[in-house]
């Protein structure tokens, strides 16, 4: 009797969550043993927002209607958890190199959670690199207030989710982990200029208009800079579309690219 009690199967629901946690703290460890993300996320934001930012704001910011710079923060918050998480779920393909994930696959465990996990794993990083730019926005004299950077947190679940998604449509397709960092750039590096992180895109027009209202950042941005100026003189000047909408279409998207890639990924793990 106590030899078929300590047999007893365990629950899949349990497997699946042990599969997520054990993903999650793989990355968890691998982000602290690797010191060029954490340098990462303090360089990009100095960059785009003490460079490149910053001389908008001296030059075109006048004119806006509202605070350009924390409207900037507000975008480089939001870019650095797309970025961070694209570029982290983008090392799957590095973990198909070493033959990770083909132990994984062999595995009974649902394609899902090993995905779940790795988006997971790779948002802890992003939302670390949150903290670099707010540094970066204090020490240029940019800042929020203690609910409204708490809303950006709240949010950045889903954000980082969105991220994942996306870039798993990549891991299916490419086979090379070079390849995988040059594509994730690709997809992320334009969503940064034509979502409105930096430059607002409220009079695009033409293939400006189509191509960012095609970017699924631009209902991420436009979401959270709805929930951060609700209530305030500033939210028509900033925010696009009803909160419900961009809600909508990012978890139609992170349904659909999380789907479509997932199936590409397990796909191309049977093919080799």
């Amino acid at each position: 009797m106590n030899e078929m009690i300590l047999k007893k199967p365990v629950p899949k629901f349990l497997r699946e969550v042990n599969v997520v946690i054990t993903i999650l703290a793989r990355d968890i460890t691998l982000f602290f043993k690797s010191p060029g993300m954490l340098i990462m996320s303090l360089a990009m934001p100095l960059v785009m927002m003490g460079m490149l930012g910053g001389s908008l704001s001296e030059n075109m910011a006048g004119g806006l209607g509202f605070n350009y710079n924390q409207y900037m923060l507000i975008g480089m918050l939001v870019n650095m958890l797309f970025m961070t998480t694209a570029s982290g779920v983008s090392s799957l393909v590095e973990d198909r190199v070493t033959d990770f994930t083909q132990e994984m696959m062999i595995s009974p465990i649902s394609r899902y959670s090993i995905v779940i996990g790795k988006i997971l794993g790779s948002s802890f990083g992003a939302i670390l690199g949150m903290f670099g730019t707010i540094l970066v926005g204090l020490t240029m004299g940019i800042s929020l207030s203690i609910g409204q950077y708490l809303l950006i947190l709240l949010l950045a679940p889903l954000m980082c989710l969105s991220a994942g998604a996306m870039a798993m449509i990549i891991i299916g397709l490419v086979k090379s982990n070079k390849m995988a960092n040059m594509a994730v750039m690709l997809i992320t590096m334009p969503q940064m200029f034509l979502s409105g992180a930096i430059i607002p895109i409220n009079h695009s027009s033409g293939i400006l208009y189509v191509l960012s209202r095609l970017m699924p950042m631009t209902y991420c941005l436009d979401l959270t800079r709805a929930v951060v100026y609700s209530g305030t003189k500033d939210y028509t000047n900033v925010v696009l579309f009803n909160p419900f909408i961009s809600i909508i279409v990012i978890s139609s998207l992170t349904i659909v690219f999380l789907v479509i890639g997932t199936f590409f990924f397990a796909r191309s793990e049977k093919n080799r």
